[in-house]
């Protein structure tokens, strides 16, 4: 059966949220005291859940401290950072194009909904999608498959005719988890090698390739 739904990722697929994400990581970490790495050693930041990078950059597992490093990140973020933010090219387009054949569409994103909201409307995508899914502020729901599958229910979606595209592990992992394909991109913050080690159905090198692709899947 064909896909008749699309789950998209935000970061790294829709948007490139390299300068917002990365100097909100690096202004946290300053007000906490440390000293924080360059922007381009932040990359693997895009896409996990926030809380499991922070704890990895500070080294714990501490609650208390993460909880900090998370309001500090987002009182930036809120403000200033969510704007930091550039669509990659053909987006628009793209979405159009997957529309058109009568796809429904819908933001899969670990990023809070609040925050997904104001970014998909802020580039004028919003008339593009059917609905924008994300995380709780207390980070309920920011494991990619917790989100697939709690989309896939509110949205009575049969698994066989949904397909997830991202461009991390984390989105094909989720995707897995709930029985449904996966389409890897390669324009975002993960590599080819980590798409196919995942098992991705297919892959895109650029967002202008995945109407092709879903009539594979």
């Amino acid at each position: 059966m064909l896909s008749r739904t699309v789950l998209f990722d935000l970061d790294g697929t829709l948007t490139d949220p390299k300068p917002g994400i990365t100097r909100c990581i690096q202004y946290a970490l300053s007000e906490l005291g440390y000293q924080p790495p360059d922007a381009n050693e932040l990359l693997w930041c895009i896409g996990p859940p926030l809380k499991s990078s922070f704890s990895q950059l500070l080294q714990t597992s501490d609650d208390t401290v993460l909880e900090e490093a998370i309001l500090l990140y987002r009182s930036r973020f809120s403000t200033i950072g969510l704007f930091e933010n550039s669509l990659y090219p053909q987006i628009p387009e793209t979405l159009k194009i997957i529309r058109a054949a009568g796809y429904q569409t819908f933001v899969a994103t670990s990023k809070p909904h609040l925050y997904a909201t104001r970014i998909i409307e802020y580039f004028d995508l919003a008339p593009l999608f059917d609905g924008v899914y994300g995380s709780e502020l207390d980070g309920n729901r920011s494991v990619k498959g917790e989100l697939i599958s709690y989309i896939v229910d509110r949205e009575s979606l049969l698994a066989s005719t949904v397909v997830m595209v991202g461009d991390r592990s984390h989105d094909i992992i989720g995707a897995k988890k709930n029985n449904i394909a996966a389409i890897g991109v390669t324009y975002g913050y993960g590599s080819r090698e980590e798409l196919e080690t995942h098992k991705a159905d297919l892959i895109a090198d650029y967002p202008e390739e995945i109407p092709t692709l879903l009539h594979l899947i």
